[in-house]
Order: structure tokens, then sequence, then C-alpha cells
């Protein structure tokens, strides 16, 4: 029993670990509104070494449609404004002298639809990585049950599996609905 209870946590982790990555991926799809969040991935040279934006400057929005980047040092205005270009993210930064104004652009109808798909995409990963940690806890358990457990208890071990695993679908779905409403929201 005790193998069992191992194999449905670590189950339930990776799960977890699929709905984590979901949300995390999420964030970085902008539904129209200005977010710290956009500037995420965007990796400024430093000294010579890649290093995240949020490390070497001040992120803030002042409004819906604006971000401000405040470098802790001014001779990094060039370099953050440069890495903003290179991260290709559809902004223009404007730089005026101590910090970089970004102006979120609406989103056009297309670009909403296929912000939409992109995060279908994301979610559907996410359940790939819930299904793969059902296939592990059931290919353990098969092993445990022809290592001498118990069938019944086996395949009460099976359905708790496949109850994690619609639970989390269940969940995926439900973050996808939101973000969808989120993005096609004008």
């Amino acid at each position: 029993m005790e193998e069992i209870e191992f194999i449905l946590d670590s189950t339930k982790e990776s799960m977890e670990g699929s709905l984590t990555h979901l949300e995390k991926e999420f964030l970085n799809i902008r539904a129209g509104k200005a977010s710290p969040a956009m500037l995420g991935g965007v990796k400024v040279d430093y000294y010579g070494s890649q290093t995240p934006i949020s490390q070497v400057a001040n992120i803030n929005v002042p409004d819906a449609r604006t971000i401000t980047v405040t470098p802790w040092e001014k001779n990094m205005l060039h370099p953050i404004e440069k890495a903003i270009m290179i991260a290709n993210l559809g902004f223009n930064p404007m730089n005026n002298g101590d910090n970089i104004i970004i102006s979120v652009p609406a989103l056009t109808e297309e670009r909403r639809r296929d912000l939409a798909k992109q995060a279908k995409v994301e979610a559907e990963d996410a359940k790939i990585g819930v299904r793969s940690a059902r296939k592990d806890a059931n290919t353990d358990i098969k092993k445990l049950e022809k290592d001498g457990l118990s069938e019944d208890v086996c395949k009460g071990a099976e359905e708790e599996v496949q109850e994690l695993t619609n639970a989390y679908i269940k969940k995926i779905d439900e973050l996808l609905a939101l973000k969808e409403a989120e993005i096609m929201k004008v």
C-alpha cells in the first residue's frame, strides 16, 4: 500500500507541475492589458552576461496600455532598449533619457485569434503532460501487480489515477476558457 501511495503522490506532483507550467505560459500570452510579465523573457546584456530585465531595472505599469522600464544604472538604457527590440515582442520602446516607455498596442481581431490558438496549444501540451503522468503511474501499478500485489488494490489505484487525470484535465480546460475569454475581450 505504501508503494501505491508513493505512486499516487508522485503522479499528483507531476500533474500539478504541468498545471503550474501552463499558468506560467499563459502569463506570457498577453491579452491586451499591459503587464510586467510581458517582459519576463527579455534578457539584457549586463556587463557581458545575459541577465533577466527584472534584475537590472524596475518595471511598472502606470496604466492598461503602458509599461515603463526604469534601469538602476543610467548606462543600461540603450542595452535594455536593444534587448526589448531583439526579444521581438511587437513593442516599439521609446527612450526619454531617464526610462523606457513602451506603449502596448491594442490587439487586432486576427491577433486575438492567433493568441487564442497559442493558448489552446499550450493547454494541449499541459494535457499531454497529465496523460503522460497517468501512463507512468499505470505502468508502475502494473509492475506492482506482477510483483504480487492484489488485483483489486491495483484496479482501485488505477481508478484513483484516472480520477486525478480527469480532475487535472478539467482544471486545464477551465484555465483555457478563462484565458480565451480574457484574450477575446475587447
